[in-house]
């Protein structure tokens, strides 16, 4: 066994190794770690009487599994280590082309409800939070030096095409589901501000997005870039390490052995040659849930990484330590 597979052991998979992942981070509100974060499914919102199941995946997937509990011990962490002044999020269900688009939604930020097909009390879901003009213009005027067109977006204007059909305002499930285990359904001491991901799909461009907000991290803001690492509609039976397939299995843990990688070189590409691994399709025939680990990487700049988390298709990684 090569000691990069034997460092791989190590990673953290059950609570009691990522609490002490989590309490291992370094308290530097001064410089805050951007974190990519397995945002999970509206599964996660479920309830939990409703949660009891032979399916493997609602098991693994929903409000007992070992996401959701990951969730209600990382939102408290990221708290109490960093005391953001704000947060800055990117969503796999959010994307534009050509230009960045930030939401300025002022006193609440309302909850786009992107899905289909479940019960009418996941239609119901509250979070209440809500925006900051300041930063929103801040972020717009960062992507504008860098040479992206970039805008804010308000309550009165649709977020626009996100790839699913669903065309309105206000944070995507890819926050709202995430946030409300991490932070609670009222929150509101800390702004939340929604940034688009490139959708060219383009690791490079989405790794560019993620390094232009890279100093915001010196300011008091918390980037948190949310996606899967498996994510195939297609194979429901892949979103569960007792169900998926090996080819998939090996790529997941390819993810985290190149984040894991010391050397930032030698890391950004082994993270870039994830897109031409054997498993790549196969854990993502569209990459959208896949490239907002590059928007975090982007953001971490080429301080160290942390592998927080190595559950299964829904890794979390600390980026600029």
């Amino acid at each position: 066994m090569t000691s990069v597979q034997s460092a791989a052991q190590s990673f953290p998979k059950t609570r009691t190794e990522w609490r002490q992942a989590l309490q291992e981070l370094p308290s530097t509100p001064e410089n805050i770690p951007a974190f990519f974060f397995g945002h999970g499914s509206p599964m996660l919102a479920f309830p939990e009487s409703d949660a009891s199941s032979a399916d493997p995946v609602l098991n693994y997937a929903g409000p007992k599994g070992p996401l959701a509990n990951f969730l209600r011990d990382f939102g408290p962490a990221l708290l109490e280590k960093y005391k953001p002044k704000a947060i800055l999020v990117f969503s796999a269900h959010w994307e534009t082309v050509g230009e960045r688009v930030v939401t300025d939604y002022g006193d609440e930020n309302p909850l786009l409800m992107d899905y289909y097909g479940f019960q009418p009390a996941l239609y119901q879901l509250k979070f209440k939070s809500h925006g900051d003009t300041a930063l929103a213009r801040r972020i717009v005027e960062l992507y504008k030096e860098a040479g992206q067109l970039a805008r804010t977006t308000s309550v009165m204007e649709a977020r626009g095409q996100d790839g699913r059909g669903f065309d309105g305002p206000g944070l995507d499930h890819g926050v709202f589901v995430p946030f409300r285990l991490m932070f609670g359904e009222e929150f509101t001491d800390v702004p939340i501000v929604q940034v688009s991901i490139d959708g060219t799909m383009s690791a490079e461009k989405n790794w560019a997005l993620g390094k232009v907000v890279e100093q915001l991290r010196r300011e008091g803001v918390l980037i948190l870039s949310g996606g899967y690492l498996v994510h195939n509609l297609r194979d429901f039976a892949s979103f569960s390490e007792d169900s998926a397939n090996g080819l998939v299995k090996d790529f997941d843990s390819a993810i985290v052995r190149a984040v894991a990688l010391e050397d930032p070189v030698a890391r950004k590409k082994a993270m870039f040659d994830l897109m031409q691994h054997p498993g790549f399709r196969a854990a993502h025939p569209r990459a959208e849930h896949f490239v907002p680990l590059y928007v975090a990487a982007g953001a971490g700049g080429d301080g160290h990484v942390k592998v927080v988390s190595a559950i299964y298709s829904a890794g979390t990684f600390a980026f600029g330590l």
